[in-house]
């Protein structure tokens, strides 16, 4: 398991925000572990601060913008690209703007003071999110689309198609999330000169320059656009290129823009909270369709955690068997469900029963139709969270089991001959006077099929 990480002294940053135009001051901070990556507004009472979390996302024409309760954060993806780019989990980003300073449009000088900043290693563990189904997100507006499928590590692919002569279609590929910074890193913003003509009517990209942003000339550029687009840039005189280029920068990669389209993806991809362990194919990405995925995979990763099965080996020798059971439990067949113990500590214990078209049970419910009666389930978590309460005292067979409460019971699927019952029963509280107070899970085929809070009390038989 790869350890979490977090930066190992505090960096600035200075620069201005790119439809803003403010002046900002940036600085990435250690944060604790489990902490995650989150936005702080010290410009503000109270110095909010706001996650970063694709449920916050409110707006995606010119970048990932954020809100939580009033307060915002606007383009995100390029800071939280560098982050991800960094093999970094838990960093605060101070801002004294809403707006990250655009830079020189890219990644690269924020992966540059990470690095000035120092990488240390955390104790915790690092969650990460193992793909093992294809997922997919379409826009059909848009025709763009974002699939994830099954890899060895993160990866990313992107295909972008503009319809433009001047741009053409471009593929990038990351196979290694490493080589962020030497690939991708660097790769900087582009817009094409009819989206530039809007954004300065509305009075965006205040921020903006010739050295932080590519403009590729889509469309013929009249002398009144090309005066108004001097004075919004400072310069005495612009031109287009051969390549179609306005003004003199030179592309870092020929195919920069699908590079730079790659950058924003893992920038987007960072607000699941996750990581992932899997290859993202983007065809056509914006962050509109980018944070939409993003959101869909943070569904599906919060309902696997809250249904994660744990595995266990059940060809190993199991801690007790069935006749060793006996030994702890009054129960006996056709009523004893528990066939193996696996684990027990002083907090937990884990059974098996195996699922057989012997139960008796199985004879009336159902004729023609045999299911595994709910009822019989909880029954069976009982008698696992039996043996844990049991070993508790020295004479277990002189001690009975007598249910007091049951607490949010859930049947998710159903059980049937031939299924392998898991049983997990985790203590709530500490055991006192005999009082065990457990949360149990039922597992089966790779499933949760039930679960039950459970309370119970073990009381010496009358005959001792």
């Amino acid at each position: 398991m790869t350890k979490q990480k977090t930066i190992a002294n505090e960096v600035t940053l200075k620069g201005v925000g790119l439809h803003t135009g403010e002046n900002v001051t940036m600085k990435f901070l250690p944060a604790p572990e489990n902490h995650g990556f989150a936005f702080k507004r010290v410009d503000l009472e109270g110095e909010p601060i706001i996650e970063a979390d694709a449920n916050y996302v409110v707006n995606t024409q010119r970048g990932t913008n954020l809100e939580k309760r009033g307060v915002k954060i606007q383009t995100s993806e390029h800071v939280l690209a560098a982050l991800i780019g960094m093999d970094l989990d838990n960093v605060m980003i101070e801002l004294d703007a809403p707006e990250p300073p655009i830079m020189d449009g890219s990644s690269k000088f924020f992966v540059r003071a990470l690095e000035q900043a120092g990488i240390v290693e955390q104790e915790a563990e690092r969650e990460v999110f193992e793909v093992m189904d294809v997922i997919t997100y379409r826009d059909e507006a848009t025709g763009s689309d974002i699939t994830v499928i099954p890899s060895d590590e993160y990866q990313i692919t992107t295909m972008v198609d503009f319809g433009t002569k001047v741009l053409g279609t471009q593929n990038a590929t990351l196979e290694h999330i490493s080589d962020f910074k030497t690939e991708i890193a660097d790769a900087r913003t582009f817009s094409f000169l009819h989206e530039l003509e809007m954004l300065l009517e509305h009075g965006l990209i205040k921020g903006g320059d010739l050295n932080n942003a590519i403009v590729y000339v889509d469309k013929e550029i009249s002398e009144a656009t090309m005066k108004k687009l001097e004075k919004a840039f400072n310069k005495k005189k612009l031109s287009v290129k051969p390549n179609g280029i306005l003004d003199n920068l030179t592309l870092h990669y020929p195919n920069e823009a699908a590079r730079h389209k790659l950058l924003d993806v893992i920038g987007d991809l960072a607000l699941i909270g996750t990581r992932i362990r899997g290859k993202v194919i983007a065809n056509k990405p914006g962050h509109y369709v980018n944070t939409q995925f993003a959101k869909k995979l943070s569904k599906i990763i919060k309902l696997e955690k809250r249904n994660k099965v744990p595995k266990y080996d059940l060809n190993r020798e199991p801690l007790m068997d069935v006749t060793q059971i006996m030994t702890r439990l009054p129960h006996r067949p056709p009523f004893l469900l528990v066939d193996k113990i696996l684990e027990l500590s002083d907090t937990h214990v884990v059974g098996v029963k195996n699922v057989t078209m012997n139960e008796p049970f199985f004879i009336g419910h159902f004729p023609g139709a045999p299911v595994m009666p709910g009822v019989l389930q909880i029954e069976a978590m009982a008698q696992t969270g039996g043996i844990l309460v049991l070993s508790t005292v020295p004479d277990p067979e002189n001690y009975l089991t007598y249910f007091m409460k049951i607490d949010n019971v859930k049947f998710k699927q159903q059980v049937v001959p031939g299924d392998t019952l898991i049983f997990k029963c985790d203590l709530i509280s500490p055991i006192r006077r005999g009082i065990c107070h457990m949360q149990a899970y039922a597992y089966a085929n790779g499933k949760l099929v039930s679960e039950a809070e459970l309370m119970a009390q073990i009381v010496k038989t009358k005959n001792q």
